[in-house]
């Protein structure tokens, strides 16, 4: 069973959250994280981009939204809403959602931003709403969860996320860490329950 984690990253903080919500899927027995990358958007046409990325997970394909148990999204914000790439390959999925692909399946969502008020929550939303179109079951992190009490970085209800810093040195914390394993935790959790319904 696969959870598919696809994520969007400029800096390179987006992708360290993948790395940490993977792991955080791969703590529940039977469950695998796939982890891939949306292609950056440019007024460079697509056929003159490389077909593999210099660096980072592969891109994401539309046939790994058929195979997934799960999907877990990220991005980083901008002005308050997920980035072009990420907005791009979402909308590049009308014969998913006509055909019901990810109808029923676990989804989350995660970000980074540069500072504490720079549109971590309306950018997780902004994710979500098409996951909602797709008929996808919303997973957030309650407050069950200790860090998510305690953080004085990032981390919220609505997902995952990490402040990198205005200059983006600030590294990954230690409650970001736990609360971004803690979702890739739930999200496995919940697709590994409804697997097991009859």
């Amino acid at each position: 069973m696969d959870i598919l984690v696809v994520y969007y990253s400029r800096n390179g903080h987006v992708a360290q959250l993948a790395r940490l919500i993977a792991r955080g899927v791969e703590e529940i027995e039977g469950v695998h994280a796939r982890v891939r990358q949306v292609p950056p958007v440019a007024p460079v046409t697509q056929a003159t981009q490389p077909p593999v990325p210099g660096d980072g997970a592969p891109y994401v394909e539309l046939a790994d939204l058929h195979d997934c148990a799960g999907l877990i999204v990220g991005s980083p914000t901008r002005f308050g809403n997920m980035a072009a790439p990420m907005k791009h390959f979402l909308d590049s999925t009308p014969a998913e959602w006509a055909s019901g692909t990810l109808v029923g399946k676990p989804c989350a969502v995660f970000t980074a931003t540069s500072t504490m008020h720079g549109g971590q929550e309306s950018t997780l939303l902004s994710m979500m709403l098409p996951l909602l179109h797709h008929g996808m079951l919303l997973v957030g992190i309650p407050f069950t969860e200790n860090a998510l009490n305690t953080t004085r970085t990032g981390g919220t209800p609505y997902g995952a996320s990490h402040v990198s810093g205005l200059g983006g040195d600030q590294p990954i914390s230690d409650d970001e860490r736990e609360l971004a394993r803690a979702l890739g935790r739930r999200v496995a959790d919940v697709a590994r329950r409804l697997a097991a319904t009859p």
